[in-house]
């Protein structure tokens, strides 16, 4: 029986997924290098201003305040905007062509990244609104929660140290469960979005609707991303980290910011080869974990097996009259002849009816 017309299992979801992404590695493998890339295009240059600026030697942040004030100010006047864009490209781009081949259909790189222009915006509130359910009200919830933790201390001196500790500890704890079972719950938003073609709201809900009995099962997913994320980008930081360290130890010296500039460079591409690799996974199993919640919960096995068959045709609609006067009422000059087998109806003398005088 085809997988797309029954339920899977989580090994199963994994293991389809492992075979979607080793069949079109490089398929997904482009569509999530040219934002990223696009985006450390940006970045790149910033670091190595910041690597000659000094900014990451000990010491020399203080003489340079000016400089590394301006690359700050030029980060967030374009890096952010950058990352913004490469985000909802890589996220949308990534879902389509994760439809496409569950649905046996193939994609290019470029036809899936000018897939996304259309409905960009679209896809952009989509993220927006996520990132304020998931992050923005747990941190607004943070800081009213620590805020009320310092209160407290400086209220009570020393006296509400132990119980500000804990007040602090209790927020970040409850702020971290909420964050992750919201983005459980809305995790499969992009794929309602993209596939029913909804708005950025409806398709929250949705996603809130579908994930309902299935969110451990991506909450498992997405351990095992991050623990092989991890593992990858420990040893990307590593690079990093040398050649940090190695301009630190040079001091004065001419090489430092050379050594440093390189270092950066070669993090940044440690983790660009870690977001290609790693990004279109999670994708694919969100994918996945869509479709079998519809056959689930909706009996989307049933209505794809009717689609194949060719059992579902549009509704066919009666074309109006070319001229509906004509029809209520005969021509003139033309005696219109009742029919025997129309009935007709009079209405008699009722008790309600009055009666001129």
């Amino acid at each position: 029986m085809d997988d797309k017309l029954r339920p899977l299992t989580l090994g199963e979801i994994l293991d389809r997924t492992a075979q979607f992404y080793r069949r079109n590695f490089w398929t997904f493998a482009g569509v999530a290098a040219v934002p990223v890339l696009a985006s450390f295009a940006v970045l790149v240059p910033i670091g190595v201003a910041m690597g000659f600026a000094g900014v990451f030697k000990t010491g020399h942040a203080a003489a340079n305040t000016p400089a590394f004030v301006g690359i700050i100010v030029v980060a967030l006047a374009i890096g952010l905007p950058a990352l913004l864009v490469a985000g909802v490209v890589e996220q949308a781009a990534l879902t389509r062509t994760a439809i496409g081949v569950h649905l046996g259909q193939k994609l290019k790189v470029r036809e899936a990244i000018r897939s996304v222009w259309p409905r960009f915006w679209r896809y952009l509130w989509l993220l927006v609104l996520l990132g304020l359910l998931v992050i923005g009200i747990p941190a607004a919830a943070a800081v009213i929660g620590i805020s009320g933790a310092v209160a407290i201390r400086v209220f009570t001196y020393s006296a509400g140290a132990p119980l500000s500790v804990l007040l602090t500890f209790l927020a970040f704890t409850a702020v971290f469960v909420y964050a992750i079972w919201r983005w459980l719950c809305y995790a499969m938003a992009m794929a309602a979005c993209i596939v029913e073609e909804k708005t950025a709201w409806q398709s929250i809900r949705r996603a809130n609707r579908l994930s309902k009995g299935t969110r451990w099962r991506i909450f498992v997913m997405y351990l095992l991303m991050f623990a092989i994320s991890f593992v990858i980008a420990m040893i990307a930081d590593v690079f990093m980290f040398i050649g940090i360290a190695i301009a630190t130890a040079l001091g004065s010296s001419k090489l430092g910011p050379v050594v440093t500039v390189v270092g950066v460079i070669i993090g940044l591409l440690a983790r660009i080869a870690l977001q290609v690799i790693i990004q279109p996974i999670p994708v694919i199993a969100l994918v996945l974990f869509y479709y079998d919640q519809r056959v689930r919960t909706e009996g989307y096995d049933i209505e794809l097996m009717m689609e194949q068959a060719g059992m579902t045709s549009p509704p066919v609609e009666t074309a109006p009259p070319a001229n509906p006067e004509a029809q209520a009422e005969p021509a003139s000059g033309v005696l219109a002849i009742e029919s025997p087998l129309t009935p007709s109806f009079e209405p008699g003398a009722g008790p309600d009816t009055v009666k001129e005088q």
